[in-house]
């Protein structure tokens, strides 16, 4: 039987897109404004979400998918395969791997189930789903897809430009120096992922030089397999930069999604996020561990302290 894949809502695949791969499941997490709960990418559409993060008085929180819902999502896909992949976002990150670890026992299925750490989110979750599927789909044996995958994890890389730290303040993300940056929110930091952890990659003064900042992080890679691009409510502006990456990497290998509710809380309208995966082949440029400066952000005038970013939940 064919190998089924299974990820989470902050992939950033959608519903209708994981349909078209035929093979990919998404396990949604919680999105709640006040006692309002809505599963993300089902229940509430990123384009109402945006809106009611913007003039709703409540501020929206997540929570990871139930082990209830895994352990049903389980055993359904158990009665039509006996192999299940699931990639989840990393552990750092989120509580979700630990639910579908609990989930996967409540089910106590005789389906080989591998859930793997993936140490990514959004766009980077994303191009490694994608992977898996297609290899899924070539009819790859599940030890093949999983192998496969977990070598391709330390060629993601990912970089979310703010447009914003307003949304991360209210949600609560960073650590207790947020009190003193709360007056410089007209800021724009770029957050990267170091092993599975949120660090902060650079800080712009305008919208036009983070974007300019994460086209050269593209460029500079001499390694591309393929590119993801996320936006949260303009994605003209993520087909403008897939046309400006058009003579460094075939426009078929940039893929362009919508950043969704359950990460959209924390980031808010404007969010950009740039997601590579290199070749197994080698690595083009150094590390972005190597390469990003781990100092505080810095401003003219303005000495920042290193954003410390909590768990999602």
């Amino acid at each position: 039987m064919n190998v089924q894949i299974v990820i989470d809502s902050t992939s950033d695949i959608t519903p209708q897109m994981a349909k078209a791969m035929g093979n990919v499941h998404i396990m949604p997490l919680t999105v709640s404004f006040g006692n309002e709960h809505f599963q993300d990418g089902i229940d509430i559409t990123p384009e109402t979400f945006y809106t009611r993060l913007v003039h709703d008085s409540n501020v929206p929180t997540t929570t990871q998918p139930l082990p209830g819902y895994v352990m049903e999502l389980v055993s359904r896909l158990s009665k039509e395969t006996d192999q299940i992949v699931s990639l989840i976002m990393g552990a750092k990150l989120s509580g979700t791997y630990n639910s579908a670890l609990q989930g996967r026992e409540l089910a106590q299925s005789s389906s080989n189930i591998e859930l793997i750490d993936t140490k990514a989110t959004s766009g980077a979750l994303g191009l490694l789903a994608t992977q898996a599927a297609e290899m899924a789909k070539m009819g790859e044996s599940a030890g093949n897809i999983i192998n496969s995958i977990k070598s391709y994890i330390p060629q993601v890389h990912i970089w979310a430009l703010l447009d914003t730290i307003k949304y991360v303040l209210k949600s609560g993300r960073l650590s207790s120096a947020s009190n003193l940056i709360s007056g410089v929110l007209s800021i724009r930091p770029m957050l990267t992922l170091r092993d599975g952890s949120l660090w902060p990659a650079s800080i712009h003064r305008t919208r036009n030089k983070g974007i300019e900042k994460l086209t050269e992080l593209v460029k500079n890679n001499r390694n591309l397999e393929a590119v993801q691009i996320v936006q949260s409510v303009d994605l003209a502006e993520a087909h403008g930069i897939k046309e400006k990456l058009a003579d460094f990497i075939d426009q078929s290998k940039i893929h362009i999604s919508q950043l969704g509710p359950a990460l959209g809380v924390h980031g808010g309208p404007g969010t950009l996020v740039v997601a590579i995966r290199e070749k197994l082949s080698g690595i083009g440029t150094a590390s972005p561990d190597e390469t990003e400066d781990k100092k505080s952000f810095k401003l003219p005038s303005i000495h920042l302290p290193k954003l410390g970013f909590s768990s999602l939940h």
